[in-house]
């Protein structure tokens, strides 16, 4: 049986609000109210597969995360999260490099630790 590690959870959460360019509609980044939508990307995130398909739980977390971004500064504050997270965690990165190509999201930076995050579009 697979049981997931609480703080690999957590970071598959960031990770995906990154990739996901997520937000809510106040412009605060809520990482606790899209635990929900990504929770089934989280083994994915961690140790590169299975990777996820078109309509499955995980992809449709990701397109549906994808559809609350509205603004630079709402993806720019998920990246500060994402990177200071990244710090304390170790993602499968490649495999975070994968997911949006693999759920049909197209981003306009790469996904990296070093990061800048006053280059997200």
């Amino acid at each position: 049986m697979d049981h997931h590690h609480p703080k690999i959870n957590a970071w598959a959460i960031a990770v995906l609000l990154l990739l996901c360019r997520a937000a809510s509609a106040h412009g605060a980044v809520d990482c606790g109210a899209v635990t929900a939508l990504v929770s089934n990307c989280s083994n994915f995130i961690t140790y590169g597969v299975p990777d996820p398909t078109l309509g499955s739980p995980c992809c449709d977390a990701v397109v549906s995360l994808n559809s609350l971004a509205d603004t630079t500064d709402n993806r720019r504050s998920v990246c500060r999260c994402l990177v200071s997270l990244m710090s304390t965690y170790n993602p499968n990165v490649s495999a975070i490099g994968r997911l949006p190509g693999l759920c049909g999201i197209s981003l306009d930076f790469t996904i990296d630790p070093n990061l800048d995050c006053t280059t997200i579009p």
